[in-house]
């Protein structure tokens, strides 16, 4: 199998922080290879530096693609040279159509006039490639996220791909989208494209890629090939985070108390359709020291149900009671809700949980500005103090607290989301999808956070699509289906099995 690329001695710097330290990648033509690490360990950075994103001169090293020096000055020269990147965040304009979309920039025209019955004639093929049946003219805003990634893989073999880099496409995508997704990189494989797969969920990696290059704090650690069966998780990890992980999930000693928060008859209709009930009759609880789940399939009502609870920052026409410590609380909005003694962090931290442009400090101190002032004038010493506490106490790795999140890893970011919360002092923190887009060691992180909540006689309820998770974390489990709690199992008694039983059966 020829090599298709060579990045070699890789060397990426920025003000204070060495991304990439002499990393080496080398991709044969026609395999799926995976590139795996901790978040922050340089692997986006690396990718930024093969698609030109980092422009030749403003790293060290050298790239070499079919057998010639590459110094991409931009985006544009390495999708000339057929090397194309799907960012986690699609770059695809809603109110285009799927042909729009495909062909921009990239318009076919004559003479300055686009040719649409030609466009859609094309659209039409790239879609059946990628097994989407949608009419070209169709609007990309009125599908779902699993058919805009297949959109942009149709956009980038309209760009005649011969590498094609995904960053985390799975991230967001339902199980059986996932599925669909890997199974199109198989056929595109067996089509001789080369693809270079960014993932955290090792279960995927080890199903589809022929070779693994494991990035560890900016080096290369190693590079495990499939066809010598060097390819499984445990050794994944432990190059990963440079140590066995014997447990995944961190052990805890369980010291549950009384009822602390209780959820009775909780209704919930939609925002835009009055007479669509989202959420029916739910009903639950959370002890002092435990950490309950809701599984659930997408769309059953998880996300909509936590929302209505904070602040009714989903739905109309809510109906219910919540109470703490036996008695009713006000959640009527986010700051009587935060005031009772909840907290939530969505599962959406870029968009609904940060200000990207802003930075750690004052993302901290956003939900508790009250904690950082007197008299109504904020304390920026006690801000900054308060902030590095926190950076310090969970591990945020990055220079200082002036430091932007937009660029810090998945997980840092995550961990801000968390610090900001904690700042509020909740006593029940509702936690969407956590984990979601981090790897094996900043959940493992997480988890530990979550126990030692729970240690201090706090209550955490977590949403989460992977039922390990659940099940390796909870003290009890609620099953959500179709807008209704179905099914409730204590974490002795509860499998996967299990809770698809419940979701069956209602």
């Amino acid at each position: 199998m020829s090599t298709l690329l060579k990045m070699q001695n890789i060397t990426k710097t920025f003000p204070g922080v060495k991304a990439l330290d002499s990393v080496n990648l080398e991709v044969n033509a026609g395999e799926i290879h995976a590139v795996v690490g901790e978040n922050g360990a340089g692997k986006s950075t690396l990718m930024k530096v093969l698609s030109g994103v980092y422009p030749h001169g403003e790293y060290e090293g050298e790239i070499l693609f079919e057998g010639s020096e590459a110094r991409f000055s931009g985006i544009a020269d390495s999708e000339k040279q057929g090397i194309i990147i799907i960012h986690q965040e699609l770059a695809l304009v809603p109110l285009l159509s799927i042909a729009e979309n495909l062909f921009l920039g990239n318009e076919v025209s004559s003479r300055g006039v686009i040719n649409w019955p030609e466009t859609f004639r094309k659209t039409e093929t790239l879609l059946r490639k990628v097994g989407l049946r949608e009419a070209p003219t169709t609007l990309v805003d009125k599908l779902g996220v699993g058919k805009q990634q297949l959109v942009e893989i149709a956009k980038a073999l309209a760009k005649e791909v011969k590498l094609l880099i995904l960053d985390e496409p799975t991230a967001a995508l339902s199980e059986s989208d996932s599925q669909a997704l890997l199974d199109l990189l198989l056929e595109l494989k067996s089509q001789g494209i080369t693809s270079i797969l960014i993932s955290h969920k090792l279960n995927e990696v080890e199903r589809v890629a022929d070779r693994i290059t494991v990035i560890r704090d900016g080096t290369t650690v190693s590079t495990l090939q499939a066809a010598r069966a060097e390819i499984n998780e445990e050794r994944i990890i432990r190059d990963m985070v440079g140590r066995d992980m014997a447990h995944r999930y961190p052990e805890r000693v369980r010291n549950i108390g009384d009822v602390l928060f209780e959820v009775k008859d909780w209704n919930v209709y939609h925002p835009d359709h009055a007479e669509r009930q989202v959420i029916r009759k739910a009903n639950f609880h959370v002890r002092k020291g435990e950490i309950v789940g809701i599984a659930g399939l997408m769309g059953a009502g998880r996300t909509e149900l936590a929302m209505s609870l904070f602040g009714r920052s989903y739905g109309q026409n809510i109906s219910g009671e919540a109470r703490l410590h036996g008695k009713p609380i006000d959640t009527s909005t986010v700051s009587s809700a935060i005031a009772s003694g909840l907290a939530y962090v969505t599962e959406d931290r870029k968009a609904l949980g940060l200000v990207l442009d802003e930075t750690i400090q004052k993302n901290i101190s956003l939900a508790n500005l009250e904690g950082i002032s007197r008299a109504g004038v904020l304390n920026e010493a006690h801000e900054q103090t308060v902030a590095e506490g926190y950076r310090k106490a969970m591990n945020i790795r990055t220079p200082g607290v002036y430091q932007k999140v937009v660029n810090l890893s998945g997980g840092n970011q995550q961990k801000v989301v968390l610090s900001k919360w904690l700042f509020t002092e909740p006593q029940v923190l509702i936690l969407d999808e956590p984990t979601r887009g981090i790897d094996v060691g900043a959940k493992f992180e997480i988890y530990g956070i979550m126990n030692q909540l729970a240690d201090e006689g706090r209550g955490v309820l977590m949403i989460s699509s992977e039922m390990p998770e659940l099940l390796g974390m909870c003290d009890r489990i609620y099953v959500m289906n179709e807008g209704a709690l179905v099914g409730e199992l204590a974490a002795k008694d509860a499998s996967q099995e299990r809770i698809m039983s419940f979701i069956v059966r209602s």
